[in-house]
């Protein structure tokens, strides 16, 4: 992609997608990937897999690594540091907010319903992502990813086996398999 943005448009575009998205981290990256994908095509949809894929893997908030990550592809070092302030204003501008008015909000039956309410849009946003990324990567994987997802979720059910010790043996598992699988496409 060779298009560009401005420092400063992508500061305001951060601010307003991480001020408007309520949910936490998975619910922005849909915002992010029309933003940058499909409405200025700044980032192919490849590259926004790989973003999301190291925001997941990166320590801290989704929604943070995710811009901060974005903004780095988009404009290098710079780009990150103006997306990575985008990102926490907003968050510490609510909190310090819900914070001082506390007492009030906690009893507001208004407030508790939109909560609510919010919820169940929430969860339909990450039904949606994980659909759209899930069926990009069983095409370009050949569903190895589905068996990946059934060996995990089978280990973590039937047995006594450590969540993070599945992870770190399937993680490990990946990266070999699809290692010999590109050392085998060379050597043809």
């Amino acid at each position: 992609m060779d298009k560009t943005i401005s420092l400063k448009k992508l500061f305001f575009t951060f601010l307003k997608i991480n001020t408007f998205t309520f949910g936490g981290g998975y619910t922005i990256v849909p915002i992010i990937r029309d933003e940058f994908v499909e409405h200025q095509p700044l980032i192919s949809e490849d590259d926004m897999l790989d973003i999301v894929a190291l925001a997941q893997s990166g320590p801290g908030a989704m929604a943070i690594s995710a811009s901060l990550l974005t903004g780095y592809k988009l404009r290098g070092p710079a780009g990150a540091m103006v997306c990575l302030i985008a990102s926490v204003l907003p968050c510490l501008v609510i909190i310090l907010s819900i914070n001082m008015a506390y007492r009030q909000f906690r009893s507001n039956f208004y407030v508790n319903a939109a909560l609510v309410g919010i919820s169940g849009i929430i969860s339909a946003v990450l039904f949606l992502t994980t659909y759209r990324m899930g069926k990009r990567a069983i095409k370009d994987d050949h569903g190895f990813s589905v068996v990946m997802i059934l060996v995990a979720t089978a280990l973590g059910m039937l047995t006594d086996i450590n969540t993070a010790l599945i992870i770190l043996l399937l993680g490990f598992s990946g990266i070999c398999i699809t290692k010999f699988e590109d050392h085998t496409k060379e050597g043809h």
